[in-house]
């Protein structure tokens, strides 16, 4: 993986993207553009990408509808930007699994601020300088990896592990991690959270011994917290 994280702009106004993409670079970034949605699950998945910029009103296949796609198979960050500020669909972008959302116009200086928040708080290096994040997904292949070390997840403990440091800092209620989990709208009750959790933690505990990064947070739910002290053996691997 190249030391410059790759931000994926899908946006239709060329002349936005273009402004956008510039400030991107400045900032240590390589850039992504798509003006369509349709091609976008093919480019991911080939490219890789740090995190997408969404826009909402695309041609064709809309923000919202793709944002549910990615997320349906991805845990990557994804910060979306739209000229439609109704409350419902504010709140149904971050309900999709967004991770941020910004409405036009704005400012191209706070978007990359909002870029290198966004991936610091889902533990991905935010420029080209960055500090490793202490662990990395892979959700191709439910790999946590850390140094030279991994481990491989079930499909629902990575889904959780994922759900939790996008939140990273915030506290996260069971039913939120369920609908999270299950997309299936199956019923579950708290105690098979708090049994995913307490598997989840055993495995990374095989990982990294001497840290805790899942905090209960007694009848509320659960955080995802990194030390904020350097942990020994902390470089990051990746399996493309």
């Amino acid at each position: 993986m190249s030391a410059h994280p790759l931000i994926l702009i899908i946006e239709d106004e060329e002349s936005l993207a273009a402004l956008v993409g510039d400030y991107l670079r400045a900032a240590g970034f390589r850039v992504g553009h798509l003006a369509r949605a349709e091609p976008a699950l093919d480019w991911i998945a080939r490219e890789r990408p740090a995190l997408i910029l969404l826009d909402l009103m695309l041609p064709g296949q809309d923000g919202l509808s793709l944002c549910r796609e990615i997320r349906a198979r991805d845990a990557l960050p994804i910060i979306m930007t739209t000229a439609r500020v109704e409350e419902i669909d504010r709140l149904l972008g971050l309900e999709l699994g967004a991770d941020d959302y910004v409405c036009k116009p704005y400012s191209p200086r706070e978007l990359v601020a909002r870029v290198k928040a966004v991936l610091r708080r889902t533990g991905a290096p935010s420029d080209a300088h960055g500090p490793a994040a202490l662990i990395r997904l892979d959700a191709e292949r439910l790999r946590v990896s850390h140094g030279d070390e991994s481990i491989v997840l079930t499909a629902v403990e990575f889904a959780l592990l994922a759900a939790l440091r996008q939140a990273a800092g915030r506290i996260l209620t069971r039913d939120h991690l369920m609908d999270r989990i299950y997309r299936d709208n199956r019923i579950v009750s708290d105690r098979t959270i708090d049994s995913h959790v307490k598997k989840l933690r055993r495995r990374l505990g095989e990982l990294l011994p001497d840290v805790e990064l899942i905090h209960a947070v007694y009848g509320v739910g659960y955080r995802y917290e990194e030390p904020e002290s350097p942990v020994r053996g902390a470089g990051v691997t990746v399996t493309e």
